[in-house]
This record gives structure tokens, C-alpha cells and sequence, in this order.
């Protein structure tokens, strides 16, 4: 049968002050409009979680439908989801990348049901339209289902030379699976966050795409990879899965689940199995809009515009966001009753909390990061 797997664990450092230790990026109420996943339009503020989520519907059964998040967030999401049952959010102990979230999952399914297929997707996309998303989604599915040792990827159109996103260069197209004709090809390599030169030869190439985090894999499959290039998560998330159902399972997951190596999925699966014949590594383009929320400026993107290219989100509303004789600027408060003023400024971005507040110019936002790490511990 079909499943689906939300990876719900960033720590969404370059979101902050609003994203905090006791409020993860994917719970943050950023989202506006009343549609399934895109940010434009309506009044209405979701989390980005709760837009995945809605993204599923038409894809997969709400009782087939999980979540892999930080066990401390799990009350959070039962309060915010209310669709998800106990049972389907998968609590990670520790943070331990998304090798093991997705291993994590593939255990549980596998023992639940041993020829689970199951879709991996992530809090913190913004996706549209959403008929042409369910449909590449529904291709994934029908590819796996027509080989269980296929891993599928799904790839974006780069619009520019990132170095944050792995790359994905297509290969010979797949024939013979209704729905997949002419959007689906074979992996000839899968590079993972390159450098700046690399990625302007692969966008200029046109022969590939960026790795969007989203997956569609036999749950078998994906564990015998897993036992193949990384043996030693295997053999913890085997401990996971013989002790799950039992009365020693939260015991044995908190033991093993933090020792487990800490390791992108991309690196530790997708690269190797991309030039290995035992897992024919397949890509389905997503031809689509598709923003990685990761960061203020790309928060910003899904925003709409004045004429000075200055934008304002979160709960605060226009009439509280006063900007005088300035342009290009982002403004954003999670208390919709306070006022924010900005007078001759350009190129900020301005977020407001009740416990912190943040001013920065737009183009060192990629180092909130560091500035992150220096205050979080000030802040209770």
C-alpha cells in the first residue's frame, strides 16, 4: 500500500527570532492563503507543516499519512494537525539528519506492512499548482510500483547557479508507465551541493535539475540501501524496528536512535546509488513553482509586492507595516497589534517578536546563522 512521510525536524536557525528552540520553523504561522499549498491570496495564516500536510489530500489516505519530527514537538502538532494520531508521529529523540528519518519511517512501515511504498516530503516548501504536484507525485508511485528496487527523486528547474541544493543530471527517459511519459528519466549522477562553478556548468547544461527533498521508495528497498552504503544506521534501525510495537520501543529508540551516524540521505544513499545497477535511481520533473522557505529572503518570495518591492508577513498587517520613502525592504511581526516603522530604509529585513527583534540587511541574511548561535542561549 501506499504511504507518506512528512520530514518535520529543521531547526530553522536562519528563520530566526520567530523560529525558536520551543517553536520549530515548520510550526510557524507563515503561510497565507486558504488554498492547499501555495502562499498568495485570503486571509488566513498556516504553518508551513500544515500546508504540506493539505498537500497530500487526493495522494494518500489520512491514516497512511506520518510525520518524523523532534519528539519534544509532538503535543505542538497534535494541537496544530489535528488529523495525525499519536500513532503516526514518529518522534526522534535526537536530531540525527534525514538518513535516519527516512530510515526511521522505512523500519516502522516495513514491519507494519511488508510491502509498504511510502513518499517522502518536507515542512518547508511552497508548491504550486497543486493538480501538476499530485500528478509527478502519482508518477512516482506508479514508477516504484512497476519496479520496487527503482529510488525515486523529484527534480526542480534550477532558476540559478545554488549551491545549497544537490544536482541532478538526467539520463535516458523512462517509457511504459502510464502518467510518467515524458517527465521521468534515469539518474546519470546526483551531485550533492556543489561549488559555485560546478553549478553554473550544470545550469547552463539544461541536463539537470535541483534535488527538491522529495522521495518515493519502496520501504524494503530504501532499508537494503541503507544496509549497503551506510551498515552501521542499518544495523541500529534494525534494533529500532525488532523492538517497535513492543513494550521496550520508546526504551530501545531512545538507547539506539542518538547513536545512529549523522547523515543526509542525499549523501548517504542517493549520490552512491546513482552510479550503482542494483537501485536504478530515477528522477520525475517537477515542472512547477517551488520555494524552498528556508530563509527570510525566500520567505519574502512568497509574499506580494508594493511598488517599492517592499513586503510585509507574518501577522502583521499593511496598516501596522509603515514604510515612508523606502523600497526593497521585509517586514514581518508575530504580534499583529504592533506597529513597525521603517523611514529611508532599503534593502532590510525586519522581524519582530515579543522576545527578540532582528534588523539586518538583506544580503547578510545567509549569515543569521552565526548571529543565531551567539544569542539563542541569552534567550529562555
Amino acid at each position: 500500500m501506499r504511504y507518506a512521510m512528512i520530514m518535520a525536524g529543521g531547526a530553522g536557525t536562519r528563520l530566526w527570532p520567530m523560529s525558536r528552540v520551543n517553536m520549530p520553523k515548520q510550526l510557524l504561522p507563515l503561510v497565507r492563503g486558504k488554498g492547499g499549498g501555495g502562499a498568495g491570496g485570503g486571509d488566513v495564516a498556516r504553518s508551513l507543516l500544515e500546508v504540506s500536510a493539505s498537500r497530500l489530500d487526493g495522494l494518500v489516505p489520512a491514516e497512511r499519512r506520518y510525520i518524523c519530527t523532534g519528539e519534544g514537538y509532538r503535543s505542538q502538532i497534535r494541537e496544530s494537525l489535528k488529523g495525525f494520531g499519536d500513532g503516526q508521529i514518529l518522534g526522534e529523540p535526537a536530531a540525527r539528519d534525514t538518513l535516519n528519518a527516512v530510515g526511521f519511517t522505512a523500519a516502522v512501515l516495513q514491519k507494519v506492512d511488508p510491502e509498504a511504498v511510502f513518499a517522502v516530503f518536507t515542512a518547508d516548501h511552497v508548491i504550486e499548482p497543486q493538480d501538476v504536484f499530485r500528478a509527478r507525485v502519482e508518477a512516482g508511485f506508479k514508477l516504484v510500483e512497476a519496479d520496487g528496487k527503482r529510488l525515486v527523486t523529484f527534480s526542480i528547474k534550477p532558476t540559478y547557479p545554488a549551491t545549497g541544493f544537490g544536482y541532478i543530471e538526467r539520463g535516458q527517459p523512462i517509457g511504459g508507465v502510464k502518467g510518467a511519459e515524458g517527465v521521468a528519466w534515469r539518474v546519470a549522477r546526483y551531485v550533492e551541493k556543489p561549488s559555485i562553478e560546478r553549478a553554473q556548468a550544470y545550469v547552463q547544461s539544461g541536463h539537470f535539475g535541483w534535488s527538491s527533498g522529495m522521495f518515493v521508495w519502496k520501504a524494503s528497498t530504501v532499508l537494503e540501501a541503507i544496509r549497503k552504503y551506510k551498515p552501521e544506521a542499518y544495523a541500529g534501525l534494525m534494533k529500532i524496528q525488532g523492538a517497535w510495537g513492543t513494550k521496550d520501543q520508546q526504551k530501545v529508540l531512545t538507547e539506539v536512535y542518538p547513536t545512529l551516524p549523522k547523515i543526509s540521505v542525499d549523501y548517504a544513499v542517493m549520490e552512491p546509488a546513482s552510479t550503482d545497477a542494483q537501485f536504478p535511481v530515477c528522477t520525475v520533473l517537477m515542472d512547477l513553482s517551488w520555494l524552498d522557505v528556508g530563509s527570510w529572503p525566500s520567505y519574502g518570495q512568497t509574499l506580494e509586492a508594493d511598488g517599492a518591492g517592499n513586503r510585509v508577513g507574518g501577522s502583521l498587517s499593511k496598516e501596522r507595516a509603515l514604510i515612508v520613502s523606502g523600497k526593497n525592504n521585509l517586514v514581518v511581526s508575530s504580534d499583529g497589534s504592533h506597529t513597525v516603522a521603517l523611514l529611508g530604509c532599503e534593502d532590510l529585513i525586519v522581524v519582530h517578536t515579543p522576545e527578540a527583534t532582528l534588523v539586518m540587511p538583506r544580503e547578510k541574511a545567509e549569515e543569521l546563522k552565526t548571529l543565531h548561535g551567539l544569542v539563542e542561549g541569552r534567550l529562555k
